[in-house]
């Protein structure tokens, strides 16, 4: 296997170097009166290659108009990214080809006075090879943490763009603030790294409401509709990438064992995964063949002894 590329390694700041990708069309009801019609609509979707944060954009055309404007919004968010990486898609080439002539245009008509400006602000675009979905790898997953539970919890419900707008920076806000690896080397620190400590310096905090996931939704106004969305997302998006953590194969190979001092997730039979709490493991317990098997994990709770199927490592860990 080949090493990681440069902008997975190299420090930089969020969104400097980016993926970019399209997830959808979802229909969306286009006005407020009853014979109101459907139109479509498009997630695009941007991931930082090194803090793997994501931000998403809605719109309403696949066109080189639409892309720019959903890209000059991400631009005034997250500032300007020095490269872009992306599939050979016609808006994403014919894009990159209206900034390389703007840039030209612009380069030929000013002063001589500052002629290292351009080529220190330009935006580099990389394009994977064609028909080679697996070189995008980084923003592939980001679209289908967007798009495979977001299909289920919408089912045949049509939002307005006002609506869907706010479901999905919600549901942007979830994804950025999910547990990477631990925040420090101290033992007493139970808190996690997440791409949302990239963005605001500590995580992203969601405003108080109401469980409304189990209410039948003809019974709920469109203000808790869209809160019932947001919870069911959250719920199927957290089972499914907890439950990652921990995959493992069959035992025909010799695993390393887990060590002191790593931060887990305390896996608990009757609590949904968004709420396991987070450990350090203070000892480990080997048996008679050297192998682990029970680790003693320290939580705010006090110290519970459990076996290694019931924690799940967080993917990275400090050497």
């Amino acid at each position: 296997m080949g090493s990681l590329p440069k902008p997975r390694v190299v420090p930089s700041r969020p969104f400097y170097y980016c993926g970019v990708d399209y997830a959808g069309p979802y229909l969306l009801k286009d006005g407020k009166t009853r014979n109101r019609v459907k139109i479509k609509a498009y997630v695009c979707i941007f991931i930082c290659l090194s803090a793997r944060a994501v931000h998403a954009e809605l719109l309403t055309v696949l066109s080189t108009e639409g892309f720019l404007n959903a890209f000059k919004r991400f631009v005034s968010r997250r500032g300007l990214c020095g490269h872009v990486f992306s599939d050979n898609a016609t808006n994403f080439v014919g894009s990159n080809n209206e900034l390389l002539k703007l840039c030209q245009v612009v380069r030929d008509s000013v002063n001589e006075k500052y002629p290292n400006y351009f080529s220190e602000h330009r935006i580099t675009w990389h394009f994977i090879p064609p028909k080679s979905p697996h070189h995008g790898g980084t923003w592939e997953s980001a679209v289908r943490s967007f798009k495979h539970h977001l299909k289920r919890v919408l089912g045949d419900n049509h939002l307005n763009f006002e609506n869907f707008y706010t479901l999905l920076t919600q549901i942007e806000a979830i994804l950025n603030s999910r547990p990477i690896l631990p925040l420090t080397n101290d033992l007493s620190d139970l808190e996690a790294l997440t791409p949302g400590h990239f963005l605001i310096g500590e995580s992203l905090i969601a405003v108080p409401q109401s469980n409304d996931i189990d209410i039948p939704a003809n019974r709920l106004r469109h203000f808790k509709h869209l809160q019932q969305l947001v919870q069911r997302f959250w719920s199927l998006w957290s089972k499914d990438y907890l439950n990652s953590l921990q995959q493992r194969s069959k035992w025909q190979t010799r695993q390393e064992n887990v060590k002191e001092g790593i931060l887990v997730l305390l896996k608990e039979d009757n609590e949904p995964p968004m709420r396991w709490p987070l450990g350090r493991i203070v000892s480990v317990h080997p048996g008679s063949d050297s192998l682990v098997r029970v680790v003693s994990v320290r939580t705010k709770n006090g110290i519970f002894k459990r076996a290694i199927t019931k924690v799940v490592p967080l993917p990275i860990e400090y050497d």
